[in-house]
């Protein structure tokens, strides 16, 4: 195209080359709070008891193992921002809202004391918010950034409620406290305190229908945006695992739940496919598996849920930072060819599944019972069955090796899930109400039916015979106008 000129990546800015020492600064200190979290963390493993410090902070398995996820996604941000952020105006204020936004995420995960909890969960929220909208003059980030706030500040207001209900009616100042006091409250009290625990973490996290915030903050510089799909969106899960005590109290409120994290599970991967930008795409995935992680939490697998977060986290840092690649670049005319599953490809698929499941089940003594553990590990079959079906549809590899592949990829893969289950869910072990799985209820058989009839539906494509229904979640994808772009040269031009 006329007009365009050749660009060429430069040297990574230095404390000499740059204009500020701020960046390598924090990029250098967030790695050190990485090796001190990875020492902690390695005490815990050896058996370290839990240690906090006059009722304001706990360091136990869960504080290690999020500690050690936090750093180590804020220094992959930190150092790919050095490049990415070079140049501009308010490069300073980024690394510093990026480097604060890590202490906050360190202090709420350890946070025992309810108002210090509170106080993080607020901070953070407005921290992000800033990150959001953090590029100066550009009306659709300042209206993404408003608009994140005011579903932040909600959030943090239906917290507060939970924490002030909980504090007046047991008479606990501490998350540690109310495992041995949450008797003292009624039924009615734990519903409601956990009703509102619920809501907070449904809009922290983005789920159906409060996903809106999260599809309106591509006016995030990059590098925030990974480190708001990698670890603040999964705040939830850890507001869930603290307060397990308060949430497992009533079976309603598991189903309830379980039911909320289905749902946005299921529109999620719906709304993914009718949305055509890369970074669109990759938050309507995020709404989804934030829909899988709650509902792990709601059939009691509290240590699935943690699994999900950190992996979830590491997979979704990895393509937003690497979104740039995901352009194609080439004729819309032209189509990857597809392979012909056959009865062949079919065979291979379901027996791969069918052994991912089969596995998983031995390797975490999963699924083998009447429990919540049968839906878990359906959604593992139904995840293998998905990604096999996409290796084995790839035509441009022979049959033989899309065939032997399959099998070959992913049973390893859960292999090292199960491994990764079993070691975080030995470092929750000491929290009190993680390690119970719910009961089977007619509830999780309809949660389980939807799955299967929304898998089958994106599979054979049939949900794309309705026009009706494209045109409802193409709708349900799209944000406030305030904050939508109407042209490219307006992205260009900030």
């Amino acid at each position: 195209m006329t007009g365009q000129t050749e660009t060429t990546v430069g040297a990574l800015p230095t404390a000499t080359n740059g204009n500020s020492r701020v960046p390598v600064a924090l990029t250098r200190l967030v790695w050190l709070l990485w090796l001190a979290s990875v020492g902690v963390l390695a005490g815990q493993l050896r058996g370290g008891e839990p240690w906090g410090l006059a009722d304001l902070v706990i360091v136990d398995g869960l504080t290690a193992v999020m500690w050690v996820a936090a750093t180590f996604f804020s220094g992959v941000v930190h150092s790919y921002s050095r490049r990415y952020m070079a140049g501009g105006r308010a490069v300073d204020r980024f690394f510093g809202r990026v480097f604060g936004f890590t202490l906050l995420v360190m202090t709420l995960v350890a946070a025992d004391h309810l108002a210090l909890f509170g106080a993080a969960w607020l901070a953070m929220g407005l921290v992000m918010a800033d990150l959001i909208g953090h590029v100066e003059g550009w009306p659709q980030a300042r209206a993404a950034g408003s608009l994140a706030r005011r579903n932040f500040l909600a959030s943090s207001g239906a917290l507060a409620a939970a924490l002030g209900t909980l504090w007046w009616h047991t008479g606990a100042t501490t998350v540690s406290g109310l495992a041995s006091t949450v008797g003292n409250a009624s039924p009615a009290v734990l519903s409601l305190a956990a009703g509102a625990l619920l809501l907070a973490a449904a809009i922290q996290s983005a789920l159906v229908p409060f996903h809106t915030w999260l599809l309106s903050s591509m006016t995030a510089p990059t590098p925030a945006s990974a480190l708001m799909h990698a670890g603040f969106v999964n705040a939830g899960g850890v507001l869930l695992v603290r307060f397990a005590p308060v949430v497992t109290a009533e079976g309603a409120v598991m189903l309830g739940l379980v039911a909320l994290g289905a749902a946005s599970a299921i529109l999620g991967k719906l709304l993914k496919t009718v949305r055509t930008d890369v970074k669109g795409k990759l938050g309507c995935s995020t709404v989804g598996q934030m829909g899988f992680m709650l509902m792990q939490a709601g059939l009691g697998f509290f240590g699935a849920a943690i699994t999900h977060l950190v992996l979830h986290g590491c997979y979704k840092a990895y393509r937003f930072l690497g979104s740039g690649e995901g352009i194609e670049r080439e004729s819309p005319t032209k189509r990857t060819a597809r392979g012909s599953t056959g009865a062949a490809g079919v065979a291979v698929i379901a027996g791969t599944a069918l052994a991912g499941g089969v596995l998983f089940g031995t390797l975490t003594g999963k699924g083998m019972g009447a429990d919540g553990g049968l839906l878990l590990t359906l959604l593992v079959v139904l995840t293998v069955m998905h990604a096999a079906r996409d290796l084995v549809a790839d035509g441009s590899l022979p049959s033989a090796v899309r065939y032997g592949a399959v099998p070959a990829v992913a049973l390893p893969a859960i292999a090292v899930y199960a491994a990764v289950y079993g070691l975080i869910e030995g470092l929750l072990a000491g929290l009190p109400a993680v390690g119970q799985p719910t009961a089977l209820t007619p509830v999780h058989g309809l949660v389980a039916a939807a799955f299967v009839l929304a898998y089958l539906g994106v599979e054979t494509g049939a949900y794309r015979h309705s026009r009706r229904l494209y045109v409802a979640l193409l709708n349900a994808t799209q944000p406030p106008t305030a904050t939508q772009l109407t042209s490219t040269e307006e992205y260009d031009e900030y």
